[in-house]
């Protein structure tokens, strides 16, 4: 391995030009497909063989009047505190706004609270339950607003939620801060501004290819709008991380007096084979997320994986490029005030690197123990995590989804929210009614069950159970 690193190393660096531009034709390609063959993204969370998936499938087969295709909102009425909306004007205004909500534009219905009695046991909360005709209908959040406004001005509490309501992603600043730290770090290791963006620059040329071509894959095959969040953030940080290696142990082979192509070479025959280790071994570890059979994690690990590998290869291959049309300059620009000192050589003082290797070699068994306590001290949060899928209860207070999610807790109950559907396949059985019924009374002794509702052929039963 180091034999062949050390001839790759060679000639990227002594046919920099031809590796150059090979880099930059596979960006321009990759980016210029990125935006033309790019799909949308598809947010499905499968999980082959569970039982909820079971049900779910169930349920879409055998049920398909309650699983429209259709988009779905669910609009909460609040009557002031200690007023009821079963009082006479705020029943009115609660039917004329039902009215306008199925006014609105592809609708494709609107249910009435007092008919279908979802009305709380107090009377002073509501919902009403709107589906549309497609599942991106236009403006939607905006013609809601606008039905609700007179309930609003009559001095009721409307709030909503549901699928049809996009919420806002915040824009993560996180990649950006930790390029800037990236860049500074880079910047006191070397001393020179030149050394510094090397590593920069090998990332962005990756990171740009690889999240590229994930785009292109969207469209292909069909990727999750969570599939490029890991791949991004390892692809920028272990495309610089290798190019570090690599261009500091060019860097002292060039200082000790060897030719540049002679010292690429080198620094690629040795910096590189752990580039290459420490690359396959995150792979396999990403690659290994298939185990686990749920399609949306294998695609992140994958996608991820690629990323690795692009790290790989453009630090083993375009840093070499880079350095040669650098030359010798890449040991000069250095920055006043910092020190531009090979950490390999034994002249002067040892470094702050040096001296913390030797306290560590010196006192193992005190360095080892203290090690373990703050891990374990780390990880005892760990204890009180709870895991969940995340619902309108853990947006923020501000959102209207948040509002109506409380408002519906408040008033029936905070299990309302979180409602369970218990599938009773009845095909070939003699009484479907008698057998779902048998169902419903024994799920109703641990939790309040809804009456059995057949499908339309009588061979399946569903059951709505509020924890």
């Amino acid at each position: 391995m180091s034999a062949f690193l050390y001839r790759l190393g060679r000639f990227a660096y002594r046919r920099r030009r031809v590796v150059a531009a090979l880099w930059l034709a596979l960006l321009v390609a990759t980016g210029i497909g990125g935006a033309t063959l790019a799909g949308d993204p598809e947010e499905s969370f499968d999980i082959p063989g569970t039982e909820s998936m079971a049900a779910l499938q169930l349920l879409q087969e055998r049920f398909p009047e309650v699983a429209p295709d259709g988009a779905t909102a669910r609009v909460v009425f609040a009557a002031p505190a200690g007023q009821s909306l079963q009082d006479p004007t705020h029943q009115e205004t609660v039917t004329r706004t039902v009215a306008a909500l199925n006014a609105m534009p592809q609708t494709a219905g609107a249910t009435d609270p007092f008919q279908m009695q979802t009305v709380s046991p107090d009377g002073r909360i509501a919902y009403s339950e709107v589906t549309y005709e497609v599942q991106l209908p236009d403006n939607a959040e905006e013609h809601l607003t606008d039905a609700v406004a007179a309930a609003r001005e009559a001095g009721l509490t409307v709030e909503f939620s549901g699928d049809v309501l996009v919420p806002e992603i915040e824009q993560s600043t996180g990649e950006l801060v930790g390029l800037i730290v990236a860049a500074v770090v880079l910047v006191l290791t070397f001393g020179s501004l030149l050394a510094a963006g090397m590593p920069l620059l090998n990332a962005f040329i990756g990171i740009g290819v690889t999240i590229s071509a994930i785009s292109i894959g969207t469209g292909v095959i069909g990727l999750s709008s969570f599939t490029p969040t890991l791949a991004l953030m390892l692809g920028l940080a272990l495309a610089i991380d290798y190019s570090l290696f690599i261009l500091s142990r060019y860097r002292h082979e060039l200082r000790i007096g060897r030719e540049g192509e002679e010292a690429m070479g080198r620094a690629i025959g040795t910096a590189g084979s752990a580039v290459v280790f420490a690359g396959l071994t995150v792979v396999i570890a990403l690659t290994g997320l298939s185990v686990v059979n749920i399609p949306m994690l294998t695609e992140i690990g994958l996608a991820a994986a690629f990323s690795v590998v692009m790290s790989v290869f453009i630090a083993l291959t375009m840093l070499p490029a880079l350095c040669g049309f650098a030359g010798r300059r890449i040991l000069g620009g250095r920055i006043p005030g910092l020190r531009d000192r090979d950490p390999e050589s034994d002249e002067g003082r040892p470094g702050v690197g040096a001296r913390w290797a030797r306290l560590v070699t010196r006192r193992p068994v005190p360095v080892l123990v203290l090690a373990a306590a703050g891990m374990i001290a780390l990880a005892v949060p760990a204890l009180d995590m709870r895991l969940g899928m995340p619902d309108d209860g853990s947006m923020s207070p501000e959102t209207t989804q948040r509002r109506a999610y409380d408002l519906l807790a408040e008033g029936f109950g905070p299990g309302f929210n979180g409602p369970l559907i218990v599938m009773v396949d009845t095909a070939g059985v003699a009484d479907p009614q008698g057998a779902a019924d048998q169902v419903h009374q024994v799920v109703g002794e641990l939790a309040t069950a809804m009456p059995p509702a057949l499908n339309q052929a009588g061979g399946t039963a569903a059951i709505t159970v509020i924890p």
